[in-house]
């Protein structure tokens, strides 16, 4: 894998970039849509390249390991031949799945012992199966196995969990080197910083993260029910330690305005479930402000849905259509929804590259943030 830096904004340490894989590049700052299972719910894969422009996915090793299995994806020749998407892939570790399921699992130095919430059945996790999977998986850029704390969380249960998290990190680190590729392509390995909102735990686990030289490096730990102000404390903390030159990416974070004040502090790759869970409850993110299209006041408003003209759904869906299926419950509206959504997010991110390589990335960012915030 390699990043390049294509351009840097003065004002803040924001960078516009390349990653190139070989399975293709990508620009950054990117968002990458969650594609869990293999596939981002209700959004067929031409709609993620020709309307949503996606250039990465996201996929899960704990939810593919689950279903259909290893053994199956194998036989496919890879998780890029299973589902039929010839771009870049990272594969999430699946720790924030062992982290959300607190009373059916169980964290020792060896792994996770846990069940799975299909049918009860035994597992485990361990940093070097879990790197076994992903290999398996074939995905181009492959997630270390760690341990996410709640929110909140006192200092001694953090520490003792960014500690394991490091050990972890350690094994993880001699499988992928000890182990080699299944399929054509080359994989990369970005572990994780861990430490709760704890500053000098984050400040040990960047430079712990750091130290390991990998081809990327990722923040996780965040957007668990902590105060925004404290999230972007971290994030800025955490990122004047992590090297400039590898790709920095922030886990499962977050909003419109969370993505572009991180992109501001120098994160170059996001993913979060909000557009799609969000917009298949009805709630869409515009260039003008946030809409729940349930709301009466849509019932006969004809004009498009993002009027300022980043509608990322034919022009014929108006509000007023849109709003009608969401009271009918209609499949269709899930679809239009988390296209316009994943569509808006992608449009929201390129623009702010646009403006990072124009040097002009602060001032349109507040700008936006105030805009983007408001409630219509």
């Amino acid at each position: 894998m390699n990043f390049r830096i294509l351009a840097k904004d003065s004002a803040t340490k924001s960078r516009a970039g390349v990653i190139t894989t070989c399975n293709g590049e990508f620009e950054t700052p990117m968002f990458m849509p969650v594609g869990t299972a293999g596939n981002v719910k209700a959004v067929h894969h031409r709609e993620l390249k020709s309307d949503i422009h996606a250039q990465i996915m996201l996929c899960n090793t704990y939810h593919l390991y689950l279903r259909p299995g290893i053994t199956v994806i194998e036989k496919a020749g890879g998780l890029h031949r299973f589902i039929g998407w010839d771009l870049p892939i990272l594969s999430d570790s699946g720790g924030y799945q062992v982290y959300s399921m607190a009373d059916i699992r169980n964290i020792t130095d060896e792994g996770v012992i846990f069940r799975s919430h299909i049918d009860g059945s035994k597992h485990m996790f361990t940093p070097e199966n879990v790197v076994n999977i992903q290999r398996s998986l074939g995905s181009d850029i492959i997630m270390a196995f760690d341990e996410c704390t709640p929110y909140p969380c006192d200092h001694q249960t953090a520490e003792k969990s960014m500690e394991l998290t490091h050990k972890w990190l350690t094994r993880g680190i001699r499988q992928f080197n000890e182990t080699s590729k299944k399929y054509e392509h080359e994989q990369a390995f970005f572990p994780i910083v861990q430490g709760s909102i704890h500053i000098d735990l984050r400040k040990r686990s960047s430079e712990f993260i750091a130290s390991h030289e990998c081809s990327g490096n990722a923040i996780g730990g965040l957007s668990v029910g902590e105060p925004v102000n404290i999230m972007y404390e971290i994030i800025e903390i955490v990122n004047e330690i992590l090297p400039v030159e590898r790709p920095r990416y922030l886990m499962g974070v977050g909003t419109p305005a969370n993505i572009l004040e991180a992109i501001a502090l120098g994160v170059d790759m996001f993913d979060c479930v909000i557009p799609t869970r969000n917009g298949r409850n009805g709630m869409l993110f515009t260039s003008e402000g946030i809409m729940n299209m349930k709301n009466k006041k849509w019932e006969d408003d004809f004009s498009e849905v993002d009027p300022a003209g980043t509608t990322f759904v034919d022009k014929q869906y108006s509000k007023a259509y849109l709003r009608h299926l969401f009271h009918y419950n209609e499949i269709l509206a899930a679809q239009i929804a988390s296209i316009h959504n994943l569509g808006f997010y992608l449009w929201l991110i390129g623009r702010a590259r646009e403006q990072i390589i124009a040097g002009n990335f602060a001032e349109w960012k507040n700008m936006m943030i105030n805009k983007i915030q408001v409630r219509l």
